[in-house]
């Protein structure tokens, strides 16, 4: 394996994220989003969306890179309320100091690296350097990879679900929470 490492996303890495993110949806999830929402995701302006994230002051955004290619990313930052609220609109009381991870993608052929282990470390280092002491992120109910790459992270689901309408389907969240203080490689 070339030389794996993680580091803050600058605005020339906004088309290679892009990349990344259609193409690990349309080979991941599309039996979760439907057609339609991918068909959305490709008329998308993403370039300029990750522009966007890269450029927010109160965002984290990460790429994963091995050798000269760019194989992951990852975004978090303080959890906005409406993230972390239980289902009935109560904050948690330590709500102001929680993290999100938005999203956390690495291209399929090159998973299964620990370029995601690497990237969710270094986000909750980033996390935690801000203040948060725990984390959360939302995976779909039927992706069992991410689930299960998250609870060897050592997160677990908190019971608080959501479903989103993908414009053909429902799409089932589970929200997962863990600990900022991880050791992964």
């Amino acid at each position: 394996m070339s030389d794996a490492a993680v580091r803050p996303a600058d605005l020339s890495d906004a088309a290679e994220i892009a990349r990344i993110q259609r193409e690990t949806w349309h080979a991941a999830y599309e039996d979760l989003l439907g057609k339609q929402a991918l068909a959305e995701l490709d008329g998308a302006d993403l370039v300029g969306t990750w522009t966007e994230a890269i450029d927010y002051p109160n965002s984290q955004v990460y790429v994963a890179t091995e050798g000269e290619f760019t194989v992951g990313f990852c975004v978090a930052g303080l959890a906005p309320d409406v993230e972390v609220a239980a289902a009935d609109g109560s904050l948690p009381a330590d709500a102001d100091v929680t993290g999100l991870i938005a999203n956390l993608l690495v291209e399929p052929r090159w998973g299964r690296r620990g370029h995601a282990g690497r990237l969710l470390g270094t986000a909750a280092a980033g996390l935690r350097a801000d203040g948060a002491v725990r984390g959360i992120a939302w995976v779909g109910q039927g992706d069992h990879a991410s689930l299960g790459f998250y609870r060897r992270a050592g997160w677990n689901p908190d019971g608080t679900v959501r479903t989103l309408d993908t414009g053909e389907r429902m799409l089932r969240e589970v929200r997962l929470t863990g600990t900022l203080e991880l050791s992964l490689v």
